[in-house]
């Protein structure tokens, strides 16, 4: 098939055109640069996905059977108005539009179903928003005129490629002896998807027919709590994680930022915890996630042989030290074993 994907270069698009390339798809990539480093066999569309005109230009005509939205402008915020008129600019021949969305477009709680209501449209957060509202606009074209829409909703996404500072946060400081900073009590719950287990569920929307107009959960089956995270990050490189408690008040009233330096706990790895149900994926995707331990490993190697060495300022993480609380932390560490 004929099968564009809406930013194809970083780490889930990389991933995602490399397995279309194996399938026998012909793969063409849309993104703002002229060129791009995926080989010859992908063609490469520069554009706008934030501009309706510069979209229509390359997508009106070009007869696209699939296509998969699989970015966000996270300087921007790319907003429904954005998806839609991307959506309508398809033409006739499509058969999928895959819309990346993800777990925060919830907005908050516990083990959700694909069911339950998203965010609503004046959410302060605007991530939060404009996922949650993309879906809404998609959904309602699907209702009116059978758009070919199925959504995706992952959380922290993990695995071999990842360019944000997650799993490599703590595998540098492991390496380099560091204690590891536990916020508050490490029980805040978290829920990951291995990257290739998302990239099979993109390319499972495919085959199965039933999967149009619906929503779709990907994830490992269970949450784990920050603890646990640091646990089995630890056993995955073959390390015992010193690991420190510091009150997450006393870290952001010193500075600490979940989403930018000063890092305590990766990129954006300390947040109110979302979590979900994939029944409905396993059931109509044929879902099976790959065991976290085994997902961790395989990333490590990756991390060993790619990740790039840099010198890092641990001036922030030892001001914390002081204030650690050793205590409790193996008790907190066996939530959600």
């Amino acid at each position: 098939m004929k099968v564009l994907v809406i930013g194809g270069t970083l780490f889930i698009g990389r991933t995602l055109v490399a397995e279309l390339l194996k399938a026998g798809h012909e793969v063409h990539i849309l993104h703002r640069k002229p060129e791009h480093d995926l080989g010859k066999k992908v063609v490469n569309v520069m554009a706008d996905r934030n501009d309706p005109e510069s979209l229509k230009t390359v997508l009106c005509g070009a007869g696209y059977e699939v296509v998969y939205d699989n970015v966000y402008d996270w300087e921007r915020g790319t907003t429904a108005a954005h998806v839609e008129a991307t959506a309508r600019y398809c033409g006739d021949r499509l058969r999928r539009y895959v819309f990346m969305s993800s777990v925060a477009a919830y907005g908050d709680g516990l083990n959700h179903h694909e069911g339950d209501a998203l965010a609503p449209d004046n959410h302060p957060d605007a991530y939060v928003r404009n996922k949650a509202m993309s879906e809404r606009a998609l959904f309602r074209l699907h209702q009116r005129n059978g758009f070919p829409v199925v959504t995706i909703r992952p959380p922290f996404v993990y695995g071999p490629g990842n360019p944000f500072y997650r799993e490599a946060f703590f595998w540098d400081r492991l390496r380099d002896n560091r204690p590891i900073l536990l916020p508050g009590d490490g029980r805040r719950l978290m829920q990951f998807a291995y990257v290739k287990d998302l990239v099979t569920a993109l390319l499972k929307t495919l085959d199965k027919p039933a999967a149009v107009g619906h929503a779709f959960n990907i994830s490992n089956a269970r949450p784990v709590t920050q603890a646990d995270l640091v646990t089995s990050l630890a056993e995955a490189a073959g390390k015992k994680a010193q690991v420190v408690r510091v009150p997450r008040e006393r870290i952001i009233h010193a500075g600490g930022n979940p989403m930018a330096p000063p890092l305590y706990f990766g990129v954006y790895y300390d947040l109110p915890p979302v979590t979900m149900v994939i029944t409905k994926a396993q059931r109509v995707l044929e879902f099976k996630p790959t065991g976290f331990s085994d997902g961790l490993k395989e990333t490590f190697r990756w991390y060993c042989r790619h990740w790039q060495k840099r010198k890092i300022d641990y001036g922030f993480e030892d001001s914390l030290l002081p204030y650690a609380q050793p205590a409790g932390i193996e008790k907190a560490a066996m939530v959600v074993r």
